[in-house]
């Protein structure tokens, strides 16, 4: 081994995924959120709509795409009651623990890869107490922008509607070698946070029916995330089409 991987690569690496080093990083972009959602002018469609679902139901099923995480938990009011995330075990999931956890939103360690059955008991238990769920269908690795099923069998269980939120900001970059090609929201712009009108899932439904949901719900999420960036003048972020090609992002 190499006197710079032994000696300098190795220790920085183990220093970077260090619980101190992680804390400063959420702090930092929790910070950086919030200054952003304080110093953008924001266009809100169907926040209050979606805090009154979160009261008739009990909570709700609440759903975003990986690449658009960052700024919606501004939005959250945690006097409407509790809501529980999935976020991944690995490093960057600690991290979106850490800036989940500094508004208000509690977190489930758990994936679609990383400890998949302690994540959905986790999040049955959440949601059968009452509290609304979070969920990114389309983490922690893709295909950006397209949907899974588990999120329809936390609305066929409980009951819950599901509910479609995503948000764009004129003056941000687009990171398009990123498999999600994440937003990041630069201060002093024009934003608009979105939500769709509630989704519910039938008890009853059979495969064939849940595909059909699976199908609806992905398209108005996609509907939801790309309407934004078009009414802000953006070229939209679109679906992964299976090609690994990325697309341009207009400010």
């Amino acid at each position: 081994m190499s006197f710079y991987k032994k000696f300098i690569k190795k220790p920085l690496k183990h220093i970077g995924q260090s619980a101190p080093v992680m804390w400063l990083i959420s702090a930092f972009i929790y910070a950086y959120a919030k200054f952003v959602g304080l110093t953008t002018k924001w266009t809100l469609d169907g926040v209050d709509r979606f805090y009154e679902l979160t009261s008739q139901n009990d909570g709700v099923i609440l759903l975003i795409w990986h690449g658009r995480a960052l700024m919606l938990p501004y939005f959250w009011n945690p006097r409407s009651g509790s809501l529980y995330a999935l976020v991944s075990l690995h490093r960057d999931g600690r991290m979106i623990a850490g800036l989940l956890e500094r508004f208000g939103i509690r977190t489930i360690g758990g994936s679609s890869n990383e400890n998949a059955v302690g994540g959905a008991v986790g999040l049955m238990h959440a949601v059968k107490k009452n509290a609304s769920i979070c969920i990114i269908p389309d983490g922690p690795r893709g295909p950006r922008m397209h949907m899974r099923h588990s999120p329809l069998y936390y609305a066929q269980k409980t009951g819950k509607p599901i509910v479609c939120a995503s948000y764009s900001i004129k003056k941000s970059c687009i990171i398009s070698k990123a498999w999600d090609q994440m937003m990041i929201p630069l201060p002093f712009s024009e934003g608009i946070c979105r939500l769709s009108a509630p989704i519910y899932v039938p008890a009853d439904a059979d495969k064939e029916k849940l595909e059909e949901y699976r199908l609806l719900v992905e398209k108005t999420l996609n509907e939801v995330s790309i309407s934004c960036d078009k009414q802000l003048g953006l070229t939209p972020v679109l679906p992964d089409d299976g090609s690994g090609k990325t697309k341009k992002h207009r400010q």
